[in-house]
């Protein structure tokens, strides 16, 4: 495994040994023998541990076993505390995403404070399988079906080119210590679910799956750049920048001959989700005027021109839900579901709301709030101003900022997260249950 390790990082320039790398060290098996590797091979190593604070006594244990391992290896080590959970709920993210958020934001803080070149993580081929699936099943484009980059900025991927099972041999080959996730075998994540169900099910149909799918990943990934050559190419013609705005020509642009995907292109840059990409596309034909806000940019359908600035007015941005559909990712993760009332057992959890689906219409909107907002909390008959309910609750600026809510037409249905609105509760008379989870 060595030598094919070897050859991948000099073949891709990944690493160099004249400089410092920064390791990021969970514990697990994976990162041990990435570890070991880099070690062994005489690179400059720093090891950085996260603690998320999410297994209880279990993540202390994990960093206890990662500093007696780098002692023993007399290797320099960074820790770090995260109160992930809590973090997560300020950013209105899934605790994974927050997760993941922390520990690179940490690491490129090492890179600059150690005057380190890389970041090492011990990503392997069956985790670039696992991403390509799970970004299939969430619905992208081909970015998400190219698996994971050797090598993306700073973050080298060194262990790419080996699977899941070769390391497990060079783990027992080099007699190395780990420790196990209990939560690797839980199939309430998704990507466990893939790696312990979905992948053995398909490797009934085809044993070789894991390979063929690496196969298409890499087709895909040499197709993304011929893509993204063609839309660079596409861009020169389509859009041009005067002074404090961008125009692009809807002449031009419709006589692409995938006008909506180039638009999605052009306006992804400046922080336009694909739904409100859509929206846009559905309004060339449409009278001027007609204006679309991301979080920094605004967005003016003009006669002949699609004119985008800098947003320099405090704008309250929306995102709509057009149908049933059963996920959306953008601006935050919901899962949408319908439950006939004979099926419906309620839980009692803050990121789970349930709605009577015939006094909901669509499509719902997702938006921040405003002074002039109220609702009626689940349970009680009177109205409420939001800033009321910010304040009995305890919450402070940041968590005001950061709260979605849910809306069917003008009417607050849920503030996501944290309590729905007793108007649309389920009750004796209600016969399919709208389910709806934060995740």
């Amino acid at each position: 495994m060595q030598n094919i390790i070897d050859h991948f990082i000099i073949k891709n320039q990944l690493l160099t040994k004249s400089s410092k790398v920064i390791v990021g060290v969970s514990g697990g098996a994976d990162s041990v023998a990435l570890l070991h590797y880099l070690r062994t091979s005489g690179y400059d190593c720093l090891a950085a541990h996260c603690n998320f604070h999410l297994r209880g006594e279990e993540s202390n244990s994990d960093e206890q076993f990662v500093k007696e391992l780098c002692t023993k290896w007399d290797i320099p080590l960074e820790v770090i505390y995260f109160e992930t959970e809590q973090i997560a709920l300020e950013r209105h993210i899934s605790i994974e995403m927050a997760a993941r958020e922390l520990r690179y934001e940490w690491f490129n803080q090492l890179l600059s404070a150690h005057q380190a070149t890389a970041i090492c993580v011990a990503h392997h081929r069956d985790d670039s399988v696992e991403t390509l699936l799970l970004n299939l099943i969430r619905g992208t484009g081909i970015r998400g079906l190219s698996g994971i980059s050797q090598k993306k900025g700073n973050v080298v991927r060194p262990f790419l080119c080996v699977n899941r099972s070769e390391i497990e041999a060079y783990i027992s080959e080099n007699n190395l210590p780990f420790v196990t996730d209990g939560t690797n075998a839980e199939t309430i994540y998704l990507r466990n679910k893939l790696r312990l169900e979905l992948l053995p099910w398909l490797e009934e149909i085809n044993p070789s799956v894991r390979e063929a799918i690496e196969r298409t990943s890499n087709n895909l990934r040499c197709v993304e750049q011929i893509y993204l050559t063609e839309i660079n190419k596409q861009r020169a013609i389509v859009a041009k920048n005067e002074k404090d705005k961008t125009l692009i020509s809807i002449q031009k642009l419709i006589a692409f001959s995938e006008p909506s995907t180039l638009l999605f292109e052009l306006l992804q840059p400046f922080g336009f989700n694909r739904n409100v990409c859509e929206n846009i596309f559905d309004s060339l034909h449409s009278i001027p005027g007609k204006t679309f806000y991301s979080s920094q940019y605004i967005l003016v359908k003009d006669r002949n021109d699609l004119i985008i600035k800098k947003n320099e007015e405090e704008v309250s941005v929306e995102f709509l839900i057009q149908s049933l559909v059963s996920s959306i990712f953008d601006p935050i993760n919901l899962s949408l579901d319908v439950v006939d009332i004979n099926d419906f057992e309620p839980l009692k959890d803050k990121t789970i709301a349930y709605f009577d689906l015939e006094k909901v219409k669509f499509p719902l909107k997702l938006r921040r709030w405003k002074k002039s907002d109220w609702f009626v909390p689940f349970g009680m008959n009177g109205k409420k101003k939001l800033s009321n309910y910010f304040t009995d609750n305890k919450f402070n600026i940041h968590q005001k900022d950061e709260t979605w809510l849910l809306c069917s037409g003008e009417d607050i249905i849920w503030i996501v997260g944290e309590r729905s609105d007793n108007r649309f509760r389920v009750n004796e008379l209600t016969k399919k249950v709208f389910k709806l989870v934060q995740l």
